[in-house]
């Protein structure tokens, strides 16, 4: 990767709704720009290790989410957290969010269409999307974990990867760094209470994948109602449970297709619209 470039910058949020400090992002490769937010109890560095390969021919840009990583300690809520991302977009990314990090790219993808060249989303838990009995035993399931407002943090995270079809941490104690972020977990705005607009996506210019890891029926459900509901494509990635982009190569070739195949329609939209501006002189 010897054109790639590589730096972390630390960005001034101070947005409303969010708690104002700097969001640490880290910026790597070249070419058209990628903004990928990953899942709970992660950062950007463990999230998306296995798509840095793709920093040879894109640019991304892999933020910490708020309360996660070296951003600022806030409660995570999908209410607040699109508008710190939405200056990361600049003048146009393809968005990819993976779990929760899904649920914040839906909603920034509709408060944002006009700087979204593609939408992938990768297991979103937007299980009040759908009131199909798995969904709605999983969304009851976590709910209850919720409720019961526990304080051990491996107890919690054991159940909570029961829960989404996950392995569970084999043994506490948990590490220090994984540590903070099922503490953040623990205190999120549960993501089965957002209502992200699928029908706004469906109109929307860019294209949309969604994606999932075949191996919770819950989540299948939930990213079948999604494309169905935004017109958009759907694939499979299985062998990571729900850490789908740890599979690596399948998942990075899928997604690369995607966003050659929005650059590709973006071209030709822009071609079209300049020929029909000269066309009306």
């Amino acid at each position: 990767m010897d054109r790639a470039r590589r730096r972390a910058r630390r960005l001034r949020t101070g947005r409303r709704g969010l708690v104002t400090g700097d969001l640490h992002v880290s910026v790597e490769g070249t070419g058209p720009r990628v903004l990928l937010l990953h899942c709970d109890a992660a950062t950007a560095r463990s999230g998306w290790r296995r798509q840095r390969e793709l920093a040879e021919r894109w640019t991304l840009v892999a933020p910490d989410r708020p309360g996660y990583g070296a951003s600022p300690a806030t409660r995570v809520d999908f209410d607040t957290e699109p508008a710190a991302h939405r200056p990361l977009l600049e003048d146009g990314a393809h968005l990819v969010g993976h779990s929760y990090g899904g649920v914040v790219a839906l909603l920034l993808a509709t408060a944002a269409p006009q700087l979204i060249r593609s939408l992938t989303v990768v297991e979103p838990p937007a299980f009040g999307l759908s009131d199909a009995p798995e969904v709605a035993a999983t969304r009851a399931e976590l709910q209850e974990l919720w409720d019961e407002g526990l304080d051990d943090p491996f107890v919690f995270y054991d159940r909570f990867s029961r829960s989404i079809g996950e392995r569970p941490w084999p043994r506490p104690p948990l590490p220090a760094s994984l540590e903070r972020g099922v503490r953040a977990l623990m205190g999120e705005h549960v993501p089965w209470e957002a209502r992200p607009d699928l029908e706004a996506l469906a109109a929307a210019p860019f294209p949309v994948l969604v994606v999932s890891g075949g191996h919770k029926a819950a989540f299948e459900t939930v990213c079948d109602t999604i494309a169905r509901r935004a017109e958009a494509e759907r694939a499979v990635v299985p062998g990571q449970r729900h850490m789908v982009p740890q599979v690596g190569a399948p998942f990075n070739e899928l997604v690369e297709a995607f966003w050659r195949r929005a650059e590709d329609r973006s071209g030709q939209t822009g071609r079209a619209a300049e020929w029909a501006r000269e066309s009306s002189r």
